[in-house]
């Protein structure tokens, strides 16, 4: 398979940024293209209901994507660090070990939710009136999962193997074909919420399956390796993947801020203004993940620099690609924040009718959403550094603080005191803050080195 022709030891970080971030943002922003084609279809085709009943379904999505981002990152900055050092070997049996586990792991969280569906569906805050979809829409996507990791993983290595434009048509093409499958089936087949889970469920198993056939390839550096089966192995391979885990840590901690952001989210705006309320942050929820994908669209055009050049102690190329790591996530989340500013009825058309109470619930929060869109990526961005070089605690830490520390207090504050602006307000001032906390790091970290470095 023809490789982009990409060198980590030889060429600019400029340019090697600029090769990787174009396919990687387009790529990612594929992924949650598959969920948003979903939401449009479902939106016209099912009603505001619909919209509701797939958004409660999100954390779990949520959860199994950040998994999925937790292990393809560390396994990503470990594979980077032995190829550095031209361990190949190493790199290979690491990225094995992360597939085959990541798939374990998969099919028994799928075989558990499967068998109590309703009474995880309550327990994700589906109402009466949306439990039947919720349940639907469930058990057509649950079996996806399995290919999912695949995807996830899979694309962290082909880009690493120097394959961008490859792993950008692995989310590409999947997603091209679930907005033709959504339409397929909610429309001409009627085939409603179900019919947007087997599409999305089709779409992901696509993906996942382009991605292992990359890593099957025998002319690629990184590839699958032969596993051994025994007691030395299988300890081994528990190690590696723990520190894989470790590594990638934060990802997975990032996703599940969105899982906490849906499901505190869901359960404010029923309690505040009920399934219309649900529906109009469905909408929102449809459009939160791009800010996510966007941050770790920089985050992992800028990984495999930072990793590489980290295992062979090269701090100036890791200090220019932080600077356009920095620059590019600013950029991308003022363009976004004025989106939501300035069209959000535009925004809120692509899924339900605008003079809806949903939707006009919708149309009057973006622009409060707005405020931390910015703030949202940029953090993102700085934790996938932090990540990178395997300053694991501090990159834990500032996750904590925008999601579980932060984000449900807000929920619970900010609607007393503001009314139903509080409740959009939640999100920008838990990342707000969050951004206010690293800044003072850097600013201390700057001064600290001024005084010993005069």
């Amino acid at each position: 398979m023809k490789r982009d022709a990409i060198d980590f030891d030889k060429e600019k970080t400029s340019v090697l940024f600029r090769k990787l971030l174009l396919p990687t943002l387009w790529g990612t922003i594929s992924i949650c293209a598959v969920t948003a084609i979903d939401g449009i279809f479902v939106g016209h085709g099912v009603g505001a209901n619909g919209v509701a009943a797939v958004n409660i379904v999100v954390p779990i999505y949520q959860i199994m994507s950040g998994i999925g981002l937790m292990i393809g990152a560390g396994c990503s900055v470990v594979a980077s660090i032995h190829l550095a050092r031209k361990n190949i070997k190493a790199a290979r049996l690491n990225i094995s070990q992360a597939i085959a586990v990541s798939s374990l792991f998969a099919f028994l969280f799928c075989v558990i939710i499967l068998a109590h569906p309703s009474i995880t569906a309550k327990l994700l805050g589906a109402s009466r009136t949306l439990l039947p979809d919720v349940v639907s829409y469930m058990q057509w996507i649950m079996p996806s999962f399995i290919f999912q990791m695949w995807s996830m993983i899979g694309l962290f290595i082909i880009r690493l193997d120097g394959s961008p434009r490859y792993a950008m048509w692995c989310n590409v093409i999947p997603t091209a074909l679930n907005a033709i499958l959504d339409w397929l089936f909610i429309f001409p087949l009627g085939m409603g919420v179900e019919g947007a889970a087997a599409a999305t469920s089709i779409s992901i198993i696509i993906g996942g399956i382009m991605a292992l056939t990359y890593l099957l390839m025998p002319g690629n550096t990184l590839k699958l390796s032969h596993i051994k089966i025994s007691r030395k192995s299988t300890m081994l391979t528990l190690r590696n993947i723990g520190y894989q885990c470790k590594v990638g840590s934060s990802t997975l901690l990032g996703e599940l801020t969105l899982a906490i952001l849906f499901f505190a989210g869901n359960h404010t705006f029923m309690r505040y203004l009920g399934d219309a309320g649900v529906g109009a942050f469905g909408i929102a929820s449809y459009y939160t993940p791009f800010f996510f994908m966007f941050g770790n669209a920089v985050v992992q055009s800028a990984q495999p620099i930072i990793s590489y050049n980290y295992g062979i102690s090269r701090w100036q190329k890791i200090k220019e690609a932080r600077k356009l790591l920095l620059i590019t996530s600013v950029a991308i989340g003022f363009t976004v924040a004025l989106l939501f500013i300035f069209i959000p009825h535009l925004l809120v058309a692509l899924f339900v009718d605008t003079a809806s109470h949903a939707g006009r619930l919708a149309i009057d929060g973006f622009p409060y959403l707005a405020m931390g869109i910015i703030f949202f990526i940029l953090n993102v961005a700085i934790i996938g550094y932090y990540q990178s070089i395997e300053q694991i605690k501090r990159a834990t830490l500032f996750v904590f603080l925008r999601g579980f520390i932060l984000l449900v207090p807000c929920f619970i504050v900010l609607p007393k005191i503001f009314g139903t602006p509080g409740i959009w307000l939640a999100m920008p001032v838990a990342e707000a803050v969050t951004s206010v906390a690293i800044a003072l790091l850097f600013s201390r970290e700057f001064i600290s080195r001024k005084k010993h470095c005069p």
